[in-house]
């Protein structure tokens, strides 16, 4: 089993809770309250570590929220590394109003990060064999923009793959800078990166472009309810979403991400990779607030989504 890497430069821990409805100026009562460990490369060594693969959670966590942090990694069993900062770790809230149905989600930014913490994480990540990293989620303050770019590097170097999920400076400072084996943009990072609003059509060009200009070698672009569009050297494919019952979208993406990467990982063909991915995402959205995709439930959909491409279920 490759061993995966993820790391989490700005992690959260996520709050997720209902309410009757949410009005302001008034008190909001909330109930059933959860909380998980998150960010965007945390999130996907859950779904990783969900389908059984091998991965490892590298982050920078403060105060006591970073220890709480720590202590919900080490509930679900995922095999984790800290680096200590003096800032505390950020906390995401997700409110779902049952009255109206809406989902409303406050993300905070996060501490500022210090050099000799960042240089602290980076150092480990140059003595951490592996054979991919995950850098999912936003750069943090403090951090300069070319950091994923840095870390591609120090990827290559150890003739690893380096797998990319991020938005903003972050995002476009790394592609054509470092070898990026996979990108997962959402539609609007991607319209972001182009400097314009893409529709899909669009979408599918810039995607064959990175591909064309060495920028990754897969690009998979995440369409929310209209599925994903994947480009390598082969061209670009669109696989549909499943229809499910949607109770929240946390995740969803990043819980395609992992799925995706771990069935390359492992072997399956692209198509077959992000057929994975489309029923880690559906099965996210099935499950309410933070909790992300269920083995069980990626597994049935992924038989779904097969027989929809008209593929054997034994892929």
């Amino acid at each position: 089993m490759p061993r995966i890497l993820t790391l989490s430069l700005n992690p959260s821990i996520d709050v997720s809770s209902e309410a009757d409805g949410v009005r302001s100026s008034h008190k909001v009562r909330t109930f059933e309250e959860t909380y998980d460990p998150g960010g965007g490369s945390i999130n996907v060594a859950r779904v990783i570590s969900e389908l059984a693969g091998d991965v490892e959670v590298l982050y920078l966590g403060g105060g006591p929220t970073g220890l709480f942090l720590e202590d919900l990694l080490a509930r679900r069993r995922l095999n984790n590394r800290r680096v200590a900062i003096h800032g505390y770790t950020r906390i995401s809230y997700t409110v779902h109003d049952r009255t109206s149905g809406l989902e409303y989600r406050f993300v905070g930014s996060g501490p500022s990060i210090e050099p000799q913490e960042l240089e602290t994480i980076v150092e480990l990540v140059r003595q951490t064999e592996f054979s991919y990293l995950v850098a999912s989620g936003s750069l943090p303050l403090g951090v300069p923009p070319d950091t994923f770019a840095t870390i591609g590097r120090i990827v290559a170097s150890k003739h690893a793959l380096f797998v990319l999920d991020s938005s903003g400076p972050g995002l476009a400072r790394a592609l054509g800078a470092t070898p990026v084996y996979l990108v997962k943009p959402s539609l609007n990072e991607l319209s972001q990166l182009a400097g314009r609003e893409l529709d899909d059509e669009d979408a599918t060009s810039m995607a064959m472009q990175l591909v064309t200009e060495n920028a990754a070698e897969i690009v998979a672009v995440t369409l929310g309810e209209r599925g994903a569009l994947v480009a390598t050297r082969q061209g670009a494919i669109r696989i549909p979403a499943l229809k499910v019952e949607t109770r929240s979208t946390v995740g969803a993406g990043d819980s395609f991400l992992g799925a995706m990467l771990l069935a390359l990982a492992t072997g399956h063909n692209t198509e077959d990779a992000a057929l994975n991915g489309i029923a880690a995402g559906a099965a996210a959205v099935l499950r309410p607030g933070t909790q992300l995709a269920d083995r069980d439930d990626v597994f049935s959909l992924l038989e779904k989504a097969r027989r929809m491409r008209g593929l054997s279920t034994k892929a």
